[in-house]
């Protein structure tokens, strides 16, 4: 809980708030919901006299990385963009899924509708990607229809997954209470 805190902690601490309590209530203002036993804890190494001289990184979770790739890159902060660069240099096949992963994120955000650009990154991926990306080309490939339909129609199913929502609502407010009759009743005079 207190990874999202552990840059304004150390910020702080290096303009002299040494005091738990103090700074517990600072970042519960900005949304911490722990208690002040977590940062103690966290504070620990301040106290011993290993105070880190540079701002510590961010803890990496897969969640997190999966948002720095996905991002565009402009909007990472020049921490997270550090990070990531760091990653990838570590290792290769991080850097080839990135690249190959923001092209395709490109494509659907642009909606590029050219459908030459989708025929390049399977040929690419098929060449040098990763066995997981493979198998997200060969997905992709089964369904290149309707992955082309997407990314050049500007139709969307959206009222439609609306509607199916409101009815599983509607079908869960009435379980075991009423029989089919009323369920269709309350669906078609429902707004």
């Amino acid at each position: 809980m207190i990874d999202d805190y552990r840059l304004y902690l150390h910020h702080r601490w290096m303009e002299g708030c040494t005091n738990a309590a103090a700074l517990t209530r600072e970042i519960q203002q900005l949304g911490y919901r722990g208690d002040v036993n977590t940062v103690r804890r966290h504070l620990r190494p301040y106290r011993t006299g290993t105070v880190p001289t540079d701002a510590p990184l961010p803890h990496l979770t897969v969640r997190r990385v999966t948002d720095w790739i996905m991002r565009r890159p402009e909007h990472l902060t020049e921490t997270d963009r550090k990070c990531l660069d760091e990653l990838c240099e570590r290792s290769p096949a991080l850097a080839t899924t990135t690249e190959y992963a923001r092209r395709l994120a490109a494509m659907v955000r642009e909606r590029r509708s050219e459908h030459l650009a989708l025929d390049v990154w399977l040929a690419d991926v098929r060449l040098d990607g990763q066995r997981e990306l493979r198998t997200l080309a060969a997905g992709i490939r089964r369904d290149r229809t309707a992955v082309l339909a997407a990314l050049t129609t500007t139709f969307t199913s959206g009222a439609v997954e609306g509607n199916v929502t409101r009815i599983k609502l509607l079908k869960r407010q009435m379980y075991g209470r009423a029989n089919f009759d009323l369920l269709r009743r309350r669906i078609l005079l429902s707004p």
